[in-house]
């Protein structure tokens, strides 16, 4: 795809007089220094694993509250609020409408059981 731009900007740079700008010189020299790599030279990277590091640092986006890492799917649970955020090739996020519910609040359990 970068390819692709690339070359158009190439030639469209080719039609005008004026001098190209850095960023079109840059991309230029990218596109024509890198090898376009076909599907079946690219090796299939694994998924980068969670630094649980990174726990000591990350809260809630919501509640500020410290999360908890759960590896079985690979999510940081929240469990005062009962949200899990997905991580992704390492990556959490963090992005509220990216979490999903585990469970119901505990109060509206308490209410539904009384």
């Amino acid at each position: 795809m970068l390819s692709g731009v690339c070359a158009r900007l190439a030639s469209a740079l080719r039609g005008t007089r004026a001098p190209p700008s850095a960023v079109a010189l840059r991309c230029l020299h990218a596109s024509s220094s890198r090898p376009s790599a076909d599907k079946s030279e690219r090796t299939e990277k694994p998924p980068r694993a969670f630094d649980q590091a990174l726990l000591e640092f990350l809260v809630c986006p919501l509640s500020k509250k410290p999360l908890r890492y759960e590896a079985s799917t690979n999510e940081l649970i929240n469990e005062e609020l009962g949200i899990a955020y997905p991580i992704i090739d390492g990556i959490p996020n963090m992005i509220p409408q990216a979490a999903r519910m585990t469970h119901q609040n505990k109060k509206q359990e308490e209410v539904e059981q009384h």
